[in-house]
């Protein structure tokens, strides 16, 4: 790379070698937590789209569920987490991001969509999309009220 450059009066330029995977150095224990987080929390979003399935054209139940419960988890977990205790710092990188990460799903809620759209179930289409967002961001907001209400004395 630093041929393609022109020469500037004597001038040497340096081009740091590219360290691509430099960010990930010392990561490996936390990708290991996320790794294993996320393959128990999609198998357990897999377990619930089983119990729950939808045929074409419905409302989707086990996805909007899934987005929902998740979200609700998610914001109580993160005030356990963060504000009840000094947790180890793999916790949250297994319980958040890695198995609600997993569990959450935001491609399944695309395609769902896309599906009821396509198949010209545009009322239902709409409502999913709209009613996933809102009652996913609701349920966070409403982990994060009901854990900081719930919070036992004595905790930090």
């Amino acid at each position: 790379m630093a041929d393609a450059l022109p020469p500037s009066g004597g001038d040497e330029v340096v081009v740091p070698p590219v360290r691509v995977l430099e960010p990930l150095s010392g990561q490996g224990r936390a990708l290991g937590v996320v790794a294993l987080g996320g393959a128990v929390g999609a198998l357990a979003r897999y377990g619930v789209g089983l119990l729950l399935p939808h045929s074409p054209g419905t409302f989707p139940l086990a996805t909007f569920g899934i987005n929902v419960v998740g979200g609700f988890l998610i914001g109580a977990l993160i005030v356990v987490i963060t504000e009840w205790m000094q947790a180890h710092p793999l916790v949250r990188p297994f319980l958040v991001t890695g198995i609600l990460g997993g569990f959450t799903t935001f491609s399944t809620y695309a395609v769902d969509s896309e599906q009821l759209l396509a198949a010209g179930h545009v009322g239902t289409a709409l409502l999913y999309i709209a009613g996933t967002l809102l009652a996913a961001v609701a349920a966070t907001w409403l982990g994060i009220v009901i854990a900081r209400a719930v919070r036992p004395a004595g905790t930090r």
